[in-house]
């Protein structure tokens, strides 16, 4: 039987774009530095594609988290989803060339997610997607479309929970492709809880420890609809009358509060504050501790559960129904009068006691980098 030849060099690129990339790449980034330890051929290399890219977006989440600065810079900016997508794909077929990786490793469901999966494909290197499986049957959300072909496109891939890996198979996925680890953004908030809540950032707000509700909005489908903003909108200062809010307002959903007439009648309201997009430390300080959360992030959904905070998940489906599933969120929709009720029926009534998932225990991405390097030694590697 013919032996596979000793490779003695391994090169993977770890491609990140957006705040949540960030947090996923960090604990990736320390198991490899662990691995490499023990691997004299393995080089890894941080790919920032760009997605995010002002200061408020970017930098300070590398210097919460300690991710080393990016070996390899993309800066390709915002634009439609077919101009990010396309310009992510020319910036990053020419380092391809130029680096000559075994692996890429893409994480989350981003338009950079999809355009690097998809350029290292028609070059013939081997993809591995973190965050694999997750589908919210919604085709109408950009995010779903990215996900369903990242992972067809993927060589492994990293699941968070049984459920994505049931959404795999029945997409006839093999289950050799499949691995079940975790979540990575758990491993970050893990090891960075403790010093988060030192911060005590509620206090520089003038606030009070579960006496306040954050508020963060960003999907287009919420913030693109003038009729849609306002009727959030209309909900959440029927709100701040009764509970005080803290709202960092992402840069697109500030561009259309503007646009819609919106932000001058916000910035009025006595019992918010409108912030600027807080560091990594700072959003974990605030959700550790607040009352309840109300959002259209997936991220949050997770963090939410995990903390123990009610969240209340302004959308009507969710990739992450393992959040629902344990009693972490609910699911609320986006129209101003189920908002309300959901937030005052949690004031008066409390909060189901929440689950666990398995396996959210601050060492996915250990698992990650064991399955790869297996992988990578059964094929020759050494």
């Amino acid at each position: 039987m013919a032996t596979r030849a000793a490779k003695s060099s391994m090169k993977i690129l770890v491609v990140a774009s957006t705040r949540p990339n960030f947090v996923k790449v960090a604990p990736l980034m320390e198991a490899f530095g662990q691995a490499l330890k023990h691997h004299s051929g393995l080089t890894v290399k941080l790919v920032h594609a760009g997605q995010h890219y002002d200061d408020r977006m970017s930098r300070s989440f590398f210097e919460d988290l300690g991710l080393p600065s990016p070996d390899i810079e993309l800066a390709i900016g915002s634009g439609s989803h077919a101009e990010q997508t396309g310009h992510t794909m020319i910036a990053f077929e020419r380092k391809l060339i130029d680096e000559q990786p075994d692996w890429v490793i893409v994480v989350g469901d981003v338009n950079s997610t999809l355009a690097c999966a998809l350029a290292a494909k028609k070059l013939g290197i081997k993809v591995a997607h973190v965050e694999a499986g997750l589908r919210s049957r919604d085709r109408t959300m950009p995010e779903e479309i990215n996900r369903v072909a990242t992972d067809v496109l993927s060589d492994l891939l990293f699941t968070t929970d049984r459920g994505a890996d049931a959404n795999l198979r029945a997409e006839g996925v093999d289950s050799d492709r499949i691995h079940f680890v975790g979540n990575v953004m758990i491993d970050t908030l893990l090891k960075h809880k403790e010093q988060a809540c030192a911060l005590q950032w509620w206090k520089h707000l003038g606030l009070e420890p579960g006496q306040y509700a954050v508020v963060t909005l960003h999907r287009p489908s919420n913030v693109d609809h003038r009729e849609i903003l306002t009727g959030i909108c209309s909900a959440l200062q029927t709100i701040q009358g009764e509970l005080p809010l803290v709202f960092p307002i992402h840069p697109r959903t500030r561009k259309m509060a503007i646009t819609f007439g919106l932000l001058d009648s916000m910035s009025q309201w006595p019992n918010v504050q409108l912030l600027e997009p807080l560091s990594y430390l700072q959003m974990l300080s605030l959700t550790s501790n607040a009352a309840v959360i109300m959002c259209d992030s997936g991220g949050l959904q997770e963090e939410a559960l995990v903390l123990g905070v009610p969240c209340l998940t302004l959308r009507d489906s969710t990739e992450r129904p393992i959040t629902v599933e344990l009693g972490g969120s609910v699911l609320v929709g986006n129209k101003a009068g189920t908002i309300i009720a959901a937030v005052r029926s949690r004031l008066a009534n409390g909060w189901p006691a929440m689950g666990c998932p398995e396996l959210w225990d601050g060492a996915a991405a250990e698992r990650i980098v064991r399955v790869l390097l297996e992988r990578s030694c059964a094929e020759g590697f050494n």
